[in-house]
């Protein structure tokens, strides 16, 4: 599949060389942005696209759960902020309903916002604020 543009290859490539410190923050940063879509679609009333930007979030927070390493105490913690935050965007988006969105919004950024002071502290984040 030939890119279509710079910008695209540039993106392709930000993604193949990026630290799992870095793809970690980006699937954060990404289910951050389709939250916000979904808020949108919700307040206008367009339910496809509401739906599928709640669903991209949902996968975002799935991969999240599934790839916990349970071999650390701390991921029966992690587990259940994920199954809480799940259950949440299935109440959305049934009732498309910006106010829950809103709330899973606010826990999406606080955990980005954590996952990046951890990258700053432990070295993974050099490139953080830039």
């Amino acid at each position: 599949m030939a890119l279509k543009s710079g910008y695209e290859q540039y993106q392709n490539n930000k993604i193949l060389t990026a630290s799992p410190a870095e793809l970690t923050l980006m699937l954060y940063e990404g289910a951050v942005k389709f939250c916000n879509i979904a808020i949108v679609a919700c307040q206008n009333k367009e339910i496809e696209k509401a739906h599928v930007n709640i669903r991209k979030t949902d996968l975002i927070i799935e991969e999240f759960q599934i790839t916990l390493n349970r071999k650390y105490p701390i991921a029966k913690d992690f587990d259940e902020v994920y199954r809480y935050i799940r259950s949440r965007l299935v109440e959305a988006n049934v009732k498309k309903d910006p106010e829950i969105l809103e709330e899973v919004l606010e826990h999406l950024r606080t955990m980005r916002d954590t996952w990046k002071e951890v990258m700053v502290r432990t070295n993974n984040g050099a490139s953080v604020g830039r």
